[in-house]
């Protein structure tokens, strides 16, 4: 296959390509810190994660510079792992990578359920916006844990430190999502029970009526 083949077949699972950095960068989290590799891989897929996600969204040029300005912190909190504090460089690196991940997820959403007969890249698609979902509540959670540093709970039983990291937002918030729950982390303020239910209450609806719905679409289009 020539080198334009290879580009119109990546270019063909853009969300496929989305979703497998996604994954990577969860499964890449806990070896962030222990190794020194585990640090380099996990830098170089959410480098990775952040510009795909951009290129998969396939953003109109008049948006394209928004998105890549919003990418940069986006890509600083992706793969810097920083504590909770309560600094305005903080605070505003959080709602800038927020907003990358809304106005990614608005796009990649059009485009999804834009289509007219899912196809196995849509369901992939359908797949990142519930991965991204995820990461930006993460964002959320860290923005609340800036202002109120008693919002959520470390059992000091089941966490080897006290102040909530990145992942472990993150770990909560799919946690939250999928309604398994996070085993060490509690949400104590009433702002934080607020949210955490409201993306409870999100995660399942998207997978019992979104996913459910393209799921269908596609069988439907298989059959025919």
């Amino acid at each position: 296959m020539n080198h334009a083949g290879q580009f119109a077949v990546l270019t063909g699972h853009r969300f496929f390509l989305l979703f497998v950095f996604l994954l990577a960068t969860l499964v890449l989290y806990p070896y962030a810190e222990a190794t020194h590799l585990g640090y380099i891989a996990f830098r170089v897929i959410g480098s990775f994660a952040i510009l795909i996600s951009v290129y998969a969204a396939n953003i109109r040029r008049s948006l394209l510079v928004v998105a890549v300005a919003l990418a940069i912190p986006a890509l600083i909190q992706r793969i810097a792992l920083p504590r909770a504090d309560a600094s305005a460089l903080a605070t505003l690196n959080l709602v800038l990578s927020f907003c990358f991940d809304a106005v990614i997820i608005v796009v990649i959403f059009r485009h999804v359920f834009d289509a007219v007969r899912p196809t196995s890249e849509t369901i992939f698609g359908a797949v990142c916006i519930y991965l991204l979902v995820g990461f930006s509540f993460a964002s959320v959670y860290g923005m609340l844990g800036t202002f109120q540093h008693n919002a959520f709970y470390l059992d000091p039983r089941l966490n080897l430190h006290t102040i909530p990291n990145r992942f472990d937002y993150v770990y909560y918030s799919f946690g939250t999502m999928t309604a398994l729950g996070a085993a060490g982390i509690n949400a104590i303020t009433p702002q934080a029970r607020s949210i955490s239910i409201v993306e409870a209450i999100l995660g399942i609806l998207y997978l019992a009526v979104l996913i459910a719905r393209l799921m269908g679409g596609y069988r439907t289009n298989m059959a025919a």
